[in-house]
């Protein structure tokens, strides 16, 4: 499939056409193209019924007022078994294109989900930073369903209103030629105002989708802190802004109906229009002989089915902008730059030794440009035992984000040194014996009531990282019953004994019921990088 272009790291900036969604989206059904011929092979077949019945009426009408070769009792017999047979290949050709139609759709939303989350996995933590997790989740959900019904819709609504306007066209020129000219002549027109009122359908549509991504979001954040809410009693706050941005949904969408409204309109007007030709200039052929009453007949089924095609378009038309919309909404996803790349002379990562060599390595996250590392210089042998010790924000998860090739012999070999200087009174090293029970290291297996001991003597003796773990324990129930006292208390006193991480988690447990602290301990927190 086409991968995305590098444009921005930020989803929502950029404005797509029509023409350029479609160009870029066809890879995707050509793929399956062999299934898109069949269903339109069978949509086809469903505008025969629709062609033929018109021919037969105008038969049947010249022939009782005397204008075309009297009919017998056969002839009839084998209009109606043909008019049957019609109905039956409509049916069949109708369930194909219900069921291989939408398998096709289907098809083509999982391939496009599937690129999408590729994509996502390659982004930096400057994206997710930028975009409500609410918003990503509606579109690789939601919208891709609304494309699973673009897919097939589209090309079968738009082919079959081809093939009966052509084929109306055609036979009813065989009749009139400027009657037939008259009738169609309304379409143009009608064609260029329904597209500018498109375009507002299409914006309207598009807000719609985006502040349904803040309510899903917001709905998240509210939800994911009702301990924090609950222990503040923020409900009332919480509820006022969930209040707000429904309320902001409310307003949107009542726009998007008022455009439904007006785009509705305007085909009926237009509606009127053609019926009103036919009447007009159809009743002024007949008097004058220039047409007889069967092609008049004709004239009106035909104008009745190409009504019946415009309004089927018309109410194809939510389905359509929801479905452009959704494309738009995942090449904005696909489009979000990726600024993590491997030089184009990187080479692969060789393990020789196994030794561990940084030289002269700084490094900054760019969603602040916070410079963690400077100038780093470390070699460790192959065998030698390392710790990294060193206050929170500092840096050691950055060089070795959860030891990945440490296994368990070296977890084990750890755990006795680390158990050893425990043993003399080394505060942190007691801490991160702790840390082995808190995740189940090997020697030990998981036990949050031992982890809970350690810590708890560890935050006794100021080890502000203990009282960071001991928060998060209370807060999500880890082998103790869950209790937001507990959360403040412990998160709190790390806080002001200076842990960056603390701060910051204060800042979050305090937004909603104190702006102006939340800020304070953030400002704090972003100091120490």
């Amino acid at each position: 499939m086409e991968k995305g272009k590098a444009r921005t790291g930020k989803a929502g900036e950029r404005t797509y056409s029509s023409r350029e969604l479609i160009r870029r989206f066809l890879p995707y059904l050509r793929k399956y193209r062999l299934l898109l011929y069949l269903d339109l092979f069978f949509a086809s077949l469903t505008t025969l019924c629709d062609i033929v019945l018109p021919m037969i009426m105008r038969r049947l009408t010249n022939s009782a007022l005397g204008n075309a070769p009297a009919l017998t009792a056969e002839a009839v017999i084998r209009m109606a078994l043909l008019y049957v047979l019609l109905r039956l290949i409509d049916a069949g050709a109708f369930f194909y294109m219900q069921s291989q139609g939408h398998i096709m759709g289907v098809h083509i939303e999982t391939d496009m989900r599937t690129d999408a989350f590729s994509h996502l996995q390659r982004l930096s933590d400057t994206y997710y930073a930028n975009t409500k997790i609410g918003q990503i989740m509606g579109r690789i959900t939601n919208d891709l369903f609304d494309v699973t019904e673009f897919a097939h819709h589209c090309p079968e609504e738009f082919f079959i209103a081809g093939i009966k306007l052509a084929a109306s066209f055609v036979i009813l020129c065989q009749s009139s030629l400027l009657l037939t000219v008259l009738v169609f002549a309304c379409m143009p027109v009608m064609l260029v105002v329904c597209t500018k009122v498109n375009h507002w359908l299409r914006s309207a549509q598009k807000a719609q989708r985006f502040q349904i991504g803040e309510l899903n979001a917001a709905i998240e954040d509210s939800l994911l802190g009702q301990r924090v809410v609950k222990a503040f009693t923020a409900e009332k706050t919480e509820a006022a802004k969930f209040d707000e941005g429904n309320q902001a949904f409310r307003r949107i969408k009542t726009r998007w109906y008022y455009a439904m409204a007006t785009f509705g309109m305007t085909t009926r007007l237009f509606d009127g229009l053609m019926y009103t030709v036919v009447i007009v200039a159809g009743g002024l052929f007949l008097v004058n002989g220039r047409i007889n009453a069967g092609d008049l007949v004709a004239y009106i089924l035909y104008v009745s089915t190409l009504i019946a095609t415009i309004r089927r378009i018309v109410e194809f038309a939510e389905q359509f902008q929801r479905g452009m919309t959704g494309i738009e909404r995942f090449y904005e996803i696909m489009d979000a730059e990726v600024d993590i790349l491997d030089k184009p002379e990187a080479r692969e990562l060789q393990v020789t030794e196994g030794a561990i060599d940084f030289e002269d390595v700084s490094f900054e996250y760019p969603d602040d440009h916070n410079r963690v590392l400077r100038h780093l210089n470390l070699h460790v042998r192959p065998g030698e035992n390392l710790a990294l010790v060193g206050p929170s924000g500092g840096g050691k998860t950055t060089i070795c984000p959860d030891n990945p090739w440490m296994g368990d012999a070296k977890r084990t070999e750890a755990h006795k040194h680390l158990s050893s200087a425990a043993a003399q009174g080394h505060v942190y090293a007691d801490f991160l014996v702790g840390c082995y029970y808190y995740y189940g290291y090997a020697p030990v297996k998981k036990d949050y009531d031992e982890a809970r001991k350690i810590f708890e003597r560890a935050a006794k003796k100021a080890c502000t990282d203990a009282m960071v773990n001991l928060g998060i324990m209370y807060d999500q129930g880890l082998g103790v019953a869950a209790n937001r006292h507990k959360v403040l208390e412990y998160t709190q006193r790390a806080a002001e004994g200076g842990n960056a991480s603390a701060q910051y988690n204060m800042s979050v447990l305090i937004k909603t019921v104190n702006k102006r602290k939340s800020v304070e301990w953030l400002e704090k927190s972003a100091a120490q990088n």
